[in-house]
This record gives structure tokens, C-alpha cells and sequence, in this order.
């Protein structure tokens, strides 16, 4: 009974958005107030958020089944706010998906007093080796074989209780919200036994795609965003550690297609087996990756804007927009006229951490290895058909904001969360993996005024653009499950081997 319903789950996350987490429940209401908080830990519902205000603009409301359960987290000290979004699952009716989406954005004035917006955003995993013609060793680039990752999350908990379930079952934690000191601030979020459907990816700027059929799916213990602020208004400067967890790959399904016929293998911490469970061999998924000379990496984005004035990014005065550069070693400044903004520091932790679970199945020690990052040109990703369910829904950002027209709000609107108008996109490389957990954790540093009067933002754009935040991630999954319901399955060739609540509080 278990490899039936094993197998009937595994074509479902293929070709079809149903899946069976349950939705979340404890929704809590964001109201115009809330931004006057000095912080505020919240679970809502942005749906529910967009059907009222589309009742009572006589505009056309979202599905009455779409719901969009989003953690925020807000902290609003010394004049420099900071307003952050993670999806913790959606549901169009029919069970729940969840996706890692995360994002952050900022919002301040520097101490020449110009007005800033920043936005800091995760996209996926992205798996890659390297070929005869790779351009950058130990790096994706456009001659190697490309992974993408879309993250997926099933629980099965209602089907099996307490008895044993398939591996596909995941749970959403989110991590609370927690002053840890003065001008301290620590949360996060934890995505348990996650589910990664891969697809093959192109990113020659020339021609960026991807191949329809998936060619893997493969599970992880955890994929975890961990973040901690630190606030020092006497020396202009509020900084975000980013801290990523990559979790121990424990399953993966490598899938080879007859025409629309997959013919799949499975790989574990004990070898190769049929989905039937028949043993094929004695290669378990790390030396399977490791044979494939498979590494990770993670890819990212950065946007900012200044009003009455324009944003250039460089890592030793060398524009890093569009730019293949090499930034392990430092750090990328954003300066808009003569004044330094925002930095995003790579040089200062340099390495990861490396758990290799065959030889420590604890996973308490650790070696180290230096990360690479690097920037790439953005039409690969930005124009890549593959994200074009990143931004099929942005019609939805104007149902929210259309009756404010301050000026920042309208330089803002169609640039800070729009992946075409980054101000780069920046790839994280793990180049020893063999499948194991990794963790990182780079930095971002704000240069902001002094200690000021924090003004009331419940009714001003800044509260607005903060919700227009909370779109843009719940826009994305929505449109990852909708595009993929609506898209015909065509014929492609065979691809070639892939890779392989905690309660939330306040203060």
C-alpha cells in the first residue's frame, strides 16, 4: 500500500499542483497600525488581505479557495525599517504546496539623508558539474550542466498518522521572532524533509530555457533561513547575517523519460532501487553525486532604489550589473551619487561548513571550504522562461496599492521586486558537496542616519510598499502552482543524468 501511494505521489508533484499538506490555520490580521510597532511577528493570510481590499475598490478578488500563509516579521527602530516574508504554504482549494520563498526588504535614510529601498531575495538551488567547456571551474556557468530547483513540501500526516510514511512528508517551523539584545533582533524559518523537483536550465543570455519534463526529484532533512539584525545607529549601520542550511540529501529519483513514460531510480544512504523497491545496485546517493561530480549552489538577487537619484553596484569599481565577477574575496557596494548605501559582504565568511554525514553520521563535525561567488548577467535568469511563473501574477501588486501615488512608491512599484531590473544577481557556489548539509552565512550592511523619530508607517507608502512585500513572495508560489496546472506537457528528448509550528512571537 505504501509503494502505491509512494509512486501515485511521485507523478503527482510531476504533473499536478494538487498536493496533500494541510493548510495552515493560525492566521493573524495585518492592519495599517501594526507599522507603527517598534516590531510585530505575524502569520496572515494574503488573500484574505487582497480579497478586502478588492470589495471594497470594486476590483476583481482572488478565488475564494486561494489562501497564502505568509510569516512576517517587522522591525521598525532608529528610522531604519525592516520588513520580512516567507511563505510557509498555499492552497488553491485541494490540499497545500509549500515553497521556500524569502525576502526581505529594507527601507531607511542614509546620513546624507537619501531615501533608500532595498530588497534582498532567494531563489532556488540551483545544481551543476562542470564539462570539458566550462568557463569556471567549481562554478555554474553557461557551458555546464544546470540544475534548477523548485522546492516542493508534502505532508501526509492526515493519510498516515502515526504510522510510517513514505519520505515525501515535510513540515513548515517557523522560528520566532526574539530581541536578543539592544538593537538585537534574531528569527527564521525551517523547512523539514523538503521536496526539490530539478529541471535542466540554460542561461546563455542569448537563448535562456529550460527543459519541460523534471529529471529529478530528491529530498532534503531541511533547507533552513536563519537571520539575525543588528542595529548601531551610532555608527550608520544596520547589519543582516543571513544564515543558509542546505540539509543532507536523502533521497533522490532519478527520472529518464520514454516519450511522457518516466522510468525512475531511486537513491538512498543504502544504494540503488527500483520504485518497487527492487535493489539494483550497492551505489548509495552520495557516491552517486559524488561519482557524477555534482555540486551545489544558491542563487540570489539584489535590488535597491533612491529617490531623486540612481544606483550603481561594484566590487572594486568594477559594475557588477549584468557583470561576470568574481566577489569571494569582498564585498559589493551599492552607492547612489558619491554616498555608499548598501554592502553585500562575501570576503568576511568566506567559507561553509561541510557536515559528511557517511563519516560522522551525528553530523557534528564539520570540515570548511571556501565558497565561490560570483555575479552573472541577468537576462539568463531575469528572461528565463523557466521564472516567468516568478511574475505572472504581478497584476496583483496594483489590486493593493493602485490609490497611492507618492514619488518613491512609484519608482518603487515597478523595479524593487522585479528580478528584469536587479541590481544584480549573485551565485553562491559549494563546490565540495557529495550531497551533504552545508551552512553559510554572508552578510548585507544598510548605511543609514543617526538616531531619529521613527515616523508613523501605517498610512504612508512605506507601509504600502512593505505590503506590496508580502505580494511579491505569495505572487510567486501562487504563479509556480497555476502555471504548472494550466502548461500542456510536451514532447522532449531524454535528459541526461541530474543530480541525482513552532509559534511564532513578538516583542
Amino acid at each position: 500500500m505504501q509503494k502505491k501511494i509512494l509512486i501515485g505521489t511521485f507523478l503527482l508533484l510531476i504533473f499536478s499542483a494538487t498536493t496533500l499538506m494541510k493548510p495552515c490555520s493560525a492566521v493573524d490580521t495585518l492592519t495599517p497600525e501594526d507599522f507603527k510597532l517598534q516590531s510585530f511577528s505575524k502569520t496572515i493570510d494574503f488573500f484574505d488581505f487582497a480579497r478586502a481590499y478588492a470589495a471594497s475598490h470594486g476590483k476583481t478578488p482572488p478565488p475564494a479557495n486561494w489562501h497564502a500563509y505568509l510569516y512576517q516579521n517587522y522591525i521598525n527602530v532608529s528610522g531604519f525599517q525592516l520588513y520580512y516574508s516567507g511563505l510557509i504554504n498555499i492552497t488553491a482549494g485541494e490540499g497545500a504546496l509549500t515553497i521556500p520563498v524569502q525576502s526581505f526588504i529594507e527601507h531607511y535614510k542614509t546620513p546624507a539623508g537619501k531615501d533608500v529601498l532595498t530588497s534582498s531575495s532567494f531563489i532556488m538551488l540551483l545544481a551543476f558539474n562542470d564539462t570539458v567547456g566550462s568557463l569556471r571551474n567549481n562554478f555554474p556557468d553557461i557551458n555546464d550542466n544546470l540544475y534548477a530547483s523548485f522546492s516542493l513540501g508534502l505532508d501526509l500526516t492526515d493519510i498516515y498518522g502515526n504510522a510510517a510514511k513514505p519520505a515525501l512528508s515535510s513540515k513548515t517551523e517557523t522560528i520566532p521572532l526574539t530581541q536578543t539584545a539592544d538593537n538585537t533582533w534574531e528569527w527564521g524559518m525551517r523547512y523539514t524533509n523538503l521536496t526539490a523537483v530539478w529541471w535542466r536550465m540554460f542561461i546563455n543570455p542569448l537563448d535562456p530555457r529550460f527543459e519541460a519534463l523534471p529529471i529529478a526529484i530528491t529530498t532534503y532533512d531541511e533547507l533552513t533561513f536563519m537571520y539575525k539584525l543588528t542595529i548601531d545607529p551610532n555608527n550608520h549601520k544596520a547589519t543582516v547575517t543571513a544564515g543558509y542550511v542546505v540539509g543532507r540529501m536523502t533521497n533522490l529519483w532519478l527520472i529518464f523519460w520514454l516519450l511522457v513514460i518516466p522510468a525512475v531510480v531511486h537513491y538512498n544512504s543504502t544504494g540503488a532501487y527500483t520504485v518497487q523497491g527492487t535493489k539494483l545496485s550497492d551505489e548509495t546517493i552520495y557516491q552517486f553525486l559524488e561519482n557524477q561530480h555534482i555540486k551545489m549552489s544558491i542563487v540570489l538577487f539584489q535590488n535597491s532604489l533612491v529617490l531623486n537619484d540612481v544606483t550603481k553596484s561594484t566590487f572594486n569599481n568594477q559594475n557588477v550589473t549584468d557583470a561576470d565577477i568574481d566577489v569571494s574575496s569582498g564585498t559589493i557596494s551599492t552607492q547612489a551619487g558619491n554616498e555608499k548605501i548598501f554592502d553585500a559582504n562575501f570576503g568576511e565568511k568566506k567559507t561553509y561548513s561541510l557536515y559528511n554525514y557517511t563519516a560522522d553520521p551525528t553530523e557534528t563535525n564539520y570540515d570548511t571550504y571556501n565558497a565561490i561567488t560570483r555575479t552573472a548577467a541577468r537576462p539568463g535568469f531575469a528572461r528565463n522562461p523557466l521564472f516567468s511563473m516568478h511574475v505572472a501574477l504581478l497584476k496583483y501588486l496594483p489590486l493593493i496599492v493602485a490609490h497611492i501615488d507618492p514619488p518613491l512608491y512609484q519608482k518603487a512599484k515597478d523595479h524593487i521586486l522585479d528580478m528584469t531590473y536587479a541590481d544584480y544577481f549573485y551565485i553562491i557556489s559549494y563546490p565540495t558537496y557529495s550531497g551533504f548539509k552545508v551552512k553559510h552565512d554572508p552578510t548585507y550592511t544598510a548605511y543609514i542616519a543617526s538616531t531619529a523619530t521613527t515616523p508613523p508607517l501605517g498610512t504612508g507608502i512605506l507601509g504600502l510598499i512593505l505590503i506590496g512585500g508580502i505580494i511579491a513572495v505569495a505572487i510567486i508560489a501562487v504563479a509556480i502552482v497555476f502555471k504548472r496546472r494550466s502548461a500542456k506537457t510536451p514532447t522532449v528528448q531524454q535528459a541526461p543524468p541530474p543530480p541525482p509550528q513552532m509559534a511564532t512571537s513578538g516583542t
